[in-house]
């Protein structure tokens, strides 16, 4: 079977592992701190701040920058739910606004229809590993005053304007789940330029309390820590991290390449000047194709090519949220998107072969 994604785990990650246990600090301590400065040096922001996920991480960055209940938070639907729960999470309301088809990101379009005067943030989404429409949400952000939280959980590396991802918001946040371009297993980070932002974060991961004066609790916080373990894998990842995703970007590539011209399958597009990253290779399988994504991702399955839905349902059609008030239709495009979107393996460990075995057997299906 040709998985959808494979860690790439190697001595180093062990070694690191061992050398952290054999120290006897296990928990947060110095490996993550350097984690934090290797990670904000990578991205080019003043400061990082690690945590025990991508979505405790999100959840910090709504802290930091003010929201809390009543305020209303605009995102995308077609996205992980972690995106959105963090905002039900400070007690705040989710407004969505719908995506585009080129690059699957929220559409600035939607987004200044759904502003109101309890609006106070965006969150956008990097998805798949292409940065969202950032000048277009800035503009807008500005004008009605807003923050913006960017979703970089899926696109560490990505570059847009010269800039990576993690620059594109008053704070990002990151993910170093397992399947992502880095990993720690479970992890996180934020990215800031913002002081204030950052000493925040720090406070909200440790239950309220500044790690420069313990047993003082300034507000409500959470235990959101992450273990060195955790970050002494991470560190090594992000020593790698610009292989990692050469590799992804090549193996995209060349599907593209093989792919091209075929009736009804829709590649990806990255936007003229930026860097995608591909945590996912994301085709579109429309009318047009003659079998429906389903009955391809059964095809592919049979042939043993494990492929990926992200996403099957958008967010408004699961249950908490149709419970806001939401309904099918309210957002169509994504609505479509969720019946179109395949995503092939394009991880750094597969083989030339495999590529050219995906490709083949796209096309013969195409042609059957």
């Amino acid at each position: 079977m040709i998985n959808i994604s494979k860690p790439v785990i190697g001595k180093e990650e062990i070694d690191a592992v061992e050398r952290v246990l054999r120290s006897g600090m296990i928990v947060q301590g110095p490996v993550t701190e350097k984690l934090e400065k290797s990670f904000s040096k990578y991205c080019k922001t003043k400061y990082a701040v690690a945590f025990n996920s991508g979505t405790a991480a999100i959840h910090a960055g709504l802290y930091a920058i003010g929201i809390k209940a009543g305020d209303e938070v605009i995102t995308t639907p077609f996205t992980f739910v972690a995106t959105a729960n963090p905002i039900l999470m400070q007690g705040a309301k989710i407004v969505f606004a719908d995506i585009k088809e080129d690059d699957f990101n929220i559409d600035p379009k939607e987004v200044e229809k759904k502003i109101t005067k309890k609006t106070k943030a965006i969150i956008p989404v990097d998805l798949y590993g292409q940065v969202y429409d950032h000048k277009a949400i800035r503009k807008i952000a500005k004008k009605y005053k807003l923050k913006v939280l960017e979703d970089a959980c899926q696109a560490v590396g990505a570059i847009s304007d010269k800039k990576k991802a993690g620059n594109f918001g008053g704070v990002a946040a990151f993910s170093l789940y397992a399947t992502k371009n880095i990993m720690s297993g479970e992890g996180g980070l934020i990215t800031t330029n913002d002081e204030k932002i950052y000493e925040k974060c720090k406070m909200f991961r440790h239950h309220g309390q500044s790690e420069k004066t313990r047993y003082e609790y300034a507000d409500l916080g959470y235990n959101y820590r992450i273990t060195d373990i955790a970050s002494s894998i991470a560190l090594v990842q992000l020593r790698k991290i610009d292989k990692l995703n050469a590799k992804r970007i090549s193996n995209a590539k060349k599907l593209s390449i093989g792919l091209q011209n075929i009736e009804g399958i829709v590649l990806p597009k990255i936007k003229a000047g930026d860097r995608h990253v591909f945590h996912q290779y994301t085709i579109r399988v429309t009318k047009d194709f003659g079998l429906s994504r389903d009955q391809l991702l059964k095809k592919l399955k049979e042939k043993k090519i494990n492929c990926g839905i992200y996403y099957p349902k958008p967010l408004h059609l699961h249950r908490h949220f149709k419970e806001m008030g939401y309904k099918r239709g309210d957002f169509p495009v994504a609505e479509q998107m969720s019946k179109e979107v395949l995503s092939l393996p394009v991880h750094p460990s597969l083989k030339i072969s495999e590529i050219s075995y995906i490709i083949k057997t796209i096309k013969d299906i195409a042609n059957e």
